[in-house]
């Protein structure tokens, strides 16, 4: 019998030849790589298995579907069908590799109906994870962690005294207090090297972030430990979505992602912002920066652009994320998905700015979900300047308002979306002065009118509606500010108010309260919950002072001013010399002013007032950087208990009163029991001592002299009597490093 192909004897050599012979580089000729040429193409695996007959239906469907991610088409399906049924995936071929990368993030996981869920891969994905022995053919169990319980991300609301907590940045320490009325700020936790850069709370309080070279991370609970990590080499800025569900990190240098990481793919490589899912940790889609044109002075020179943060910007229910297209539009994406809505950009020419209703709008007659944005667009050729109003997600038009002469503007929406103000400075025909119009858009009445505020002869630089209210704030300057003059001027501050509503009807026209001129002021502070407002001179060597007013005041109001929803008075006035940022507690009781090394190196630290403008707390602090305070959840009262609330604020208040004084008189008393445990001690040591000093002078024979200057007291009728009296010279605090 001839012998078998796998017994051939071994003499004629050919094994040893072979092994002898170097193939490697025809095999590296020869080799076929699958991730080159295969970018485009994804696996569509869950679909339900139907007879061939009825494959086409079947490819329609899904075909609905895949579009949403890119451009493709029937031809481009292809589903293997083994004895007349389909087998249950697909391959798919898209126009770029960017969209097949669009398809693998936003499909994954779209159910088709109750029973079929598609999982959609990358073809190159699948090769370069199954391929090298990764994937194991046995079966192995999953091991199933023990269930450990999470700290409450929201421990602080429930302190019972009702305290607040902040973050003060100072060297290379960051420290967490909570604040106390009449002491000095209560360490909670204190660590070196925590940041490199700043720290930022979200916008609910849940989490602190702290930047590193290496990306973000977020801490919380009562032992601050670390939550979430989002790896974005050499990030600059983050941003918060409004719930607490999204956050935007850009770095100025693009991404460079290594092989094998983690996190991060070759969808990454080269992108400057990454948004990412907090709850997961994972990047949902990234962005490079947009190039614009560069523009160039009378001279020649080229106009350096301010980089405009945040890039992204959120609407109020975290549903879309929003990026302005300079010149061109808006392009809006859903989230999670991060897909364009109904696939387009917003096509706007010209558009300089954008901003989103702060607040789901509540616009008359207007029954289904929307949200609105606002923004404008300049001049161009005889066309005039544009304010429009775009409702989400039908993209109408809601309204809109043409504008002349305008150079800039500025848009301002009022927290609960009732008002959005266009700042409009206009130039005279000659463009030789400068003059600023408001135009206020009410929002809730019917067709949305424009109430228009022309009295104003300067240039307003600052402007700030009052929370969760219907009033406003301005300050306007002389035109020496507004074209960057030498000199600056005095300012001027204004308040408006609407006239008083009229049964259940809308408030009325705004109008003027009050003007104080030869100010220097030039910066605007509401309290978080209305009514007090703090006007400052923030960043300046000439002038650091803060002037409080209370909107509502108590007493007797002027006859003029008997129709206006306001009663302005001027409380207090104060002063702190470099301060370069004010911030208020959320709740609206304290407010804060700092001065930050970072913007001035002078004297650094920070000053806490009342809301009335009392100082409480003023301490200087080395290399001090930075204060805030930790945000608070909206609350969880209905309107009708917040009413009830300050019905019986009074009553409250002498509850609070009592706690407050019962808490000095416990501060009080244990500082006295300090003392005369001292007291005592010091007895006890001082007996010690003299009793050791008497068995000394016995021993060595020595006559007490203590002894006998009694003795002789005692013959000629004296008596000692010793008093302690307790008095408090002088107090002070050092902190030791």
């Amino acid at each position: 019998m001839a012998p078998s192909y796998d017994n051939l004897p071994t003499e004629d050599g050919f094994e040893d030849e072979e092994d002898e012979i170097d193939f490697s580089d025809l095999d590296a000729q020869r080799e076929v790589r699958l991730d080159e040429g295969y970018d485009t193409f994804v696996l569509i695996d869950g679909l339900p298995k139907v007879p061939e007959d009825s494959m086409a239906k079947l490819v329609k469907f899904v075909l609905r579907k895949l579009v949403a991610a890119g451009k493709t088409s029937e031809e481009l399906i292809h589903m293997p069908v083994v004895d007349g049924m389909t087998e249950g995936y697909a391959f798919v071929e898209y126009a770029t590799a960017e969209q097949a990368i669009t398809a693998v993030k936003t499909l994954h996981g779209t159910a088709l109906d109750k029973r079929h869920t598609m999982a959609v891969n990358k073809i190159t994905d699948i090769e370069r994870y199954g391929r090298e022995g990764r994937i194991n053919d046995e079966y192995v169990a999953t091991e199933i962690e023990p269930f450990k319980e999470k700290e409450h991300l929201r421990w602080w609301l429930g302190d019972a005294e009702g305290r607040d907590q902040l973050v003060m940045f100072s060297g290379d320490s960051v420290g967490i207090y909570w604040n106390q009325r009449d002491d000095a700020p209560e360490g909670i936790v204190d660590r070196k090297h925590w940041t490199e850069t700043f720290t930022a709370w979200s916008p609910l309080g849940v989490y602190l972030a702290s930047m590193h070279l290496q990306g973000v991370q977020l801490w919380g609970g009562p032992s601050w430990t670390r939550l979430k990590r989002f790896p974005h080499p050499g990030v600059n800025l983050i941003d918060f979505s409004p719930n607490e569900n999204y956050i935007t990190t850009w770095s100025h240098r693009p991404i460079t992602v290594d092989e094998g990481h983690p996190v991060l793919t070759a969808d990454e490589e080269g992108k400057n912002y990454i948004i990412w899912d907090i709850a997961t940790g994972k990047p949902l889609r990234s962005f490079e920066n947009i190039e614009e044109p560069s523009q160039k002075d009378e001279q020649g020179n080229i106009i350096k652009k301010k980089l405009q943060w945040p890039a992204f910007k959120w609407s109020a229910d975290d549903k879309y994320v929003a990026r302005l297209n300079p010149g061109k539009g808006v392009s809006v994406y859903e989230l999670p998905s991060m897909v364009l809505l109904d696939k387009s950009s917003v096509k706007i020419d010209g558009v300089v700015d954008f901003e989103w209703a702060p607040a789901t709008p509540q616009r008359d007659g207007i029954k289904t979900y929307e949200q609105l944005f606002c923004f404008w667009t300049p001049e161009i050729g005889s066309n005039p300047a544009k304010v429009g109003l775009m409702s989400l997600p039908s993209k109408e038009i809601v309204r809109t308002r043409n504008l002349f002469n305008v150079s800039d503007a500025k848009l301002h929406w009022q927290s609960q979306a009732k008002y959005v103000c266009v700042k409009v400075d206009r130039h005279s025909k000659s463009k030789k002065s400068m003059a600023t119009n408001l135009e206020i858009f009410r929002i809730r009445e019917k067709g949305v009118p424009v109430e228009e505020i022309h009295t104003l002869k300067d240039t307003v630089i600052n402007f700030a509606w009052e929370p969760q209210g219907d009033r406003f704030v301005i300050i306007t300057a002389g035109e020496a500010v507004a074209a960057q003059g030498s000199a600056a001027p005095k300012t001027s501050i204004s308040f408006y108010c609407p006239e008083k509503a009229k049964g259940n009807g809308p408030p009325g026209n705004f109008r003027h309260i009050r003007t104080l001129e030869k100010r220097n002021s030039n910066a605007i502070y509401w309290s978080p919950k209305g009514r007090f407002v703090v006007i400052a001179t923030v960043l300046s060597q000439l002038s650091s002072e803060l002037e409080f007013f209370d909107c509502d005041f108590e007493g007797e109001k002027d006859e003029k001013d008997k129709d206006l929803s306001a009663n302005l008075q001027s409380m207090a006035l104060g002063d702190h010399y470099g301060v370069t940022d004010v911030d208020w507690d959320p709740t609206g009781r304290y407010v804060a002013s700092s001065a930050s090394m970072w913007k001035n190196a002078m004297e650094t630290g920070y000053h806490i007032y009342n809301s009335t403008g009392t100082l409480l707390r003023e301490e200087s602090v080395p290399q001090f950087k930075q204060f805030s305070w930790r945000p608070r959840p909206a609350t969880l009262l209905s309107k009708e208990e917040q009413k009830q609330v300050r019905k019986n604020l009074r009553e409250y208040a002498k509850q609070f009163d009592a706690q407050d004084e019962a808490k000095k008189s416990s501060a009080s008393k244990e500082l006295i029991e300090q003392r005369r445990r001292l007291v005592e001690e010091w007895r006890s040591w001082r007996e010690r001592l003299v009793q050791e000093l008497r068995d000394m002078r016995e021993e060595y024979g020595v006559e007490d002299v203590e002894e006998v200057r009694k003795a002789e007291a005692e013959e000629e009728g004296e008596a000692e009597v010793e008093e302690i009296v307790e008095e408090i010279i002088k107090e002070s605090e050092e902190v030791i490093d």
